[in-house]
């Protein structure tokens, strides 16, 4: 108990201020903690366990959780940010200036996420009364969004756990601190890999429209590393049913 208690390094003191110690566990709870599990269900529940894909769609649970996830995390880095503030800029460290570099990557997301396009679809009609829309169609547009988003997103959150590290390290953190953080993040790449390897990263598009070929979308590759994207022939005809309760066989 005596060396879990102790800070890493013993040759220095583990004394930070209030605000210090506020600031960082308001970031570790961000983003070492929430962060990532919305990453998790972006990824990987898509379609629920239980839920029979692709005869039933567009599940929101998972965008639901990722979004307030992630708005949750945003609120608690202006939060953290503001107890550190005003800083001396002639002391800043490697992590403060990642720390910006983070909650740059975080204000892009969100600026992003304003330039989505528009959804399209049977749920989600043009104004003119046809399918027509970014995400539907998959247009070059929509692509470009996704690929910014996964890559800014994946690399806000490895830059971040580096961040938190470097932080810990400067507030010379106890032992036990390092331990905890190091079992959390290493159970959450287990659970990554493993359900990884069961398939569970559906392509967001058939997740939400379904297998049938007759959507646009399904004619292209799935976008992204390691999504899982079926045929109608291997899953069965998809029932996706338009808001008027029929067979969507054309946009």
């Amino acid at each position: 108990m005596e060396w879990l208690l102790a800070p890493i390094d013993p040759s220095r003191a583990h004394d930070v201020g209030l605000a210090v110690s506020w600031h960082a566990r308001i970031m570790v709870l961000g983003w070492g903690v929430l962060a990532p599990l919305a990453i998790l269900m972006a990824r990987f529940f898509k379609v629920m366990p239980g839920q029979d894909w692709p005869r039933e769609v567009d599940n929101q649970t998972w965008w639901r959780s990722h979004w307030m996830g992630q708005s949750f995390v945003v609120i608690l880095s202006l939060l953290g940010l503001v107890l550190v503030l005003p800083s001396d800029l002639s002391a800043m460290t490697a992590h403060n200036w990642m720390g910006y570099a983070v909650l740059s990557g975080a204000f892009i997301q969100v600026v992003l996420g304003f330039f989505r396009g528009s959804k399209g679809g049977p749920t989600a009609p043009a104004a003119d009364g046809s399918y027509r829309g970014h995400h539907y169609d998959m247009t070059s547009w929509r692509l470009a969004f996704e690929w910014l988003h996964k890559a800014i997103g994946y690399a806000t959150l490895l830059l971040a756990i580096v961040t938190i590290l470097f932080g810990l390290w400067k507030a010379n953190g106890p032992v036990w601190m390092w331990g905890v953080l190091i079992i959390w993040w290493t159970a959450l790449t287990i659970i990554f890999i493993v359900l990884q390897k069961r398939g569970m990263a559906v392509d967001t598009y058939q997740a939400i429209w379904g297998t049938d070929p007759v959507h646009p979308g399904n004619q292209r590759p799935a976008p992204g590393w390691g999504m899982r994207r079926a045929g109608a022939q291997d899953e069965g005809k998809s029932n996706v049913r338009d808001h008027r309760g029929d067979r969507v066989r054309g946009h």
